[in-house]
């Protein structure tokens, strides 16, 4: 939990006695507020936070003292001025996700109380007012909370999981687990696309590894897991692919079996791969240099053809003449090398990709299909600003990938590949490219990308993991936590079932290459370079659960999302080049002397070229 929500918590937390009109803070509330940080901080931070909480009550009641004789309206109003204070303060630092967080933690310290006051509710009230939460979100929270599932207005937000096969509520999901001792509520929060959750049951449950307790609140982010006493785990995937399935309007689904490919004269290629993937979800694929992530994207993506094996999407085959022309459009890939025009700008870098793939569209329609690209990517503030190049930058290197994937997203395929998107870009480029590609399957894509060594929260954006090994081997194909504890259950390690560290929450991608290229010690206690485990015995382990998702494969053609892609002719298209180049060239100086000398003829070519087509800037 971050500093400035900690502070706005401990502030709203010394309210709360003020609200209630308490004089004096017995030891009873003073324990419970104690308890609650002991639940999310270590001694020392309970210890400190508890003297911050002990000065704003000493703040609160000389206040208190000093008014003693204002009327009971007056004496509200005054508390309510303090709440908005807090909350104006919130509202400049925190985001929308941490701010429902600040709610939820208040709401789940009210709980604690033996009883939940009137004026207790209407304190929530005006914080989520303060805040901007909408109304809606808050009654669904207050009820999930501080009520019961049942009293929830919006069903359709609320999940139930437990053993119970002929589960009936109209309205609310429900996700059956068989021997699944305990039952879970969790409620989706849909603003921020976030999940809070609790449950009943006596039996031991986990959350991310820790112990959790029966009607108490947790957050239920990117990569979290539940799992019982037993050996039942539930995934985020499993949750979020539930409630955003019924938002797309047409699915997608991609499958490959037995793809085979072996370069000439050499050992590298792709060995017997099975996959299958539907959508809304984001793919990694992980491994090592060399292992041949690239190519299996090529393959995928219909780039590169397999000596044998099939790659289907909804049915077709990808390499077969009835797939080439249905599936038209379906595919992007945003390759790891710049496709930018360093001498245009951001602007028309977009638009003339938009142009070459979106001939059926107006040009009025087509200015708005690129601003609303580029207001949706963040690039919207440097619209006129020239690319640059590589080493001459004009625009940073993380916004530069961004435009990069938007020259694909403008065309709005269904699945996209991307090589490497993270590859040279600072930590917070990497998260911001990261978000990007993640919000893009909550519009129902499918998005896969090649990584290689991703930090803790961007694995655990993934919803699905692959794992590469040299030569070409499949050795792990699923959730991203379940790679973590299948490695180490078969490499023999002591605390296989734990897919996190228990004090920070963070999972070690880098440890999974460390499992599967472990070395083999010799007498002497060094490292040789033989491994203990080869790629072609990872992959032999493999092959029972390579099976399964072979049999998931649909051969079955099902109806393909509609999409706006469409080419101009030879004609059009040498147009819209001439044009573009002839921008980029008057845009370097070395091209101005040459521009003023042949100005009569760019007057009549652009006379001519002009009038039908011209780059609008402006919004």
């Amino acid at each position: 939990m971050i500093e400035p929500i900690l502070k706005a918590l401990i502030q709203l937390f010394a309210l709360i006695g003020d609200v209630n009109d308490i004089s004096e803070i017995s030891s009873r509330e003073r324990d419970i507020v104690r308890l609650f940080l002991s639940r999310q901080l270590n001694n020392e931070l309970v210890k400190k936070y508890m003297e911050m909480f002990d000065e704003y009550l000493v703040q609160y009641n000389s206040e208190k003292i000093d008014r003693g004789s204002i009327k009971e309206r007056k004496r509200t109003s005054l508390t309510a001025v303090k709440i908005l204070g807090i909350c104006e303060k919130i509202n400049e630092e925190l985001q929308q996700k941490q701010k429902l967080y600040v709610l939820v933690q208040l709401m789940d310290f009210i709980l604690f109380g033996c009883e939940i006051t009137d004026k207790e509710l209407e304190f929530l009230e005006t914080v989520s007012t303060s805040l901007n939460i909408p109304l809606q979100e808050f009654d669904n929270i207050r009820s999930f909370i501080l009520s019961s599932v049942s009293e929830i207005p919006v069903k359709s937000c609320v999940m139930i999981i437990d053993n119970n096969d002929d589960y009936e509520n109209v309205g609310v999901k429900h996700l059956y687990r068989e021997n699944f001792k305990n039952t879970v509520f969790l409620l989706h929060i849909v603003s921020t696309n976030t999940y809070i959750l609790k449950y009943s049951g006596k039996e031991d449950l986990f959350l991310n590894g820790q112990n959790i307790f029966p009607a108490q609140t947790y957050t239920f982010d990117h990569g979290s897991t539940i799992r019982d006493s037993g050996t039942n785990t539930i995934y985020y995937n499993d949750i979020s692919s539930v409630f955003t399935e019924e938002t797309f309007k047409t699915k997608i689904s991609i499958g490959a079996t037995d793809v085979y490919l072996r370069f000439k004269n050499s050992e590298l290629g792709i060995q017997n791969f099975n996959f299958y993937e539907e959508s809304g979800n984001l793919v990694g694929i992980m491994g090592g240099s060399g292992v041949g992530k690239t190519t299996l994207l090529n393959v995928l993506s219909g780039i590169t053809k397999p000596q044998s094996g099939e790659v289907i999407i909804n049915g077709y085959n990808l390499y077969s003449e009835e797939g080439k022309i249905q599936l038209k459009g379906i595919i992007g890939f945003v390759p790891q090398d710049d496709l930018l025009i360093e001498e245009l700008t951001v602007y028309q870098n977009l638009y003339y990709s938009a142009k070459m793939c979106l001939d059926n569209l107006t040009e009025d329609k087509l200015a708005e299909v690129v601003n609303k690209t580029l207001s949706e990517l963040d690039l919207d503030e440097i619209r006129n600003l020239k690319v640059g190049s590589v080493l001459n930058k004009v625009i940073s290197g993380g916004q530069r990938k961004r435009l990069n994937i938007a020259l694909e997203l403008i065309r709005e395929p269904t699945i996209l590949f991307v090589d490497e998107p993270t590859s040279g870009l600072s930590s917070v480029d990497s998260e911001i490219v990261m978000n990007l590609l993640k919000e893009q399957t909550y519009r129902g894509k499918l998005i896969i990308i090649n990584i290689h060594q991703p930090s803790s929260d961007l694995y655990k954006m993934f919803d699905k993991i692959m794992i590469i090994d040299k030569g070409g081997y499949q050795i792990f194909y699923g959730n991203p936590s379940e790679a973590i504890v299948y490695f180490k259950t078969r490499a023999s390690y002591a605390n296989a079932h734990e897919d996190q560290c228990i004090a920070c929450g963070n999972i070690n991608s880098d440890q999974l290459l460390q499992i599967i290229e472990a070395k083999v010690v010799n007498e002497s206690g060094k490292h040789t370079y033989i491994r203990k485990i080869t790629p072609h015995e990872w992959a032999e382990r493999f092959s029972a659960i390579a099976e399964k998702i072979k049999q998931k494969v649909v051969h079955e053609k099902k109806i393909l999302p509609e999409n706006y892609y469409s080419i101009p002719g030879l004609i059009k298209q040498s147009k819209i080049f001439f044009i573009r180049d002839l921008l980029s060239k008057l845009a370097n100086r070395q091209y101005i002397m040459f521009s003023l000398l042949m100005a009569p003829l760019l007057a009549f070519l652009l006379s001519y070229f002009l009038l039908s087509d011209h780059p609008k800037n402006g919004k």
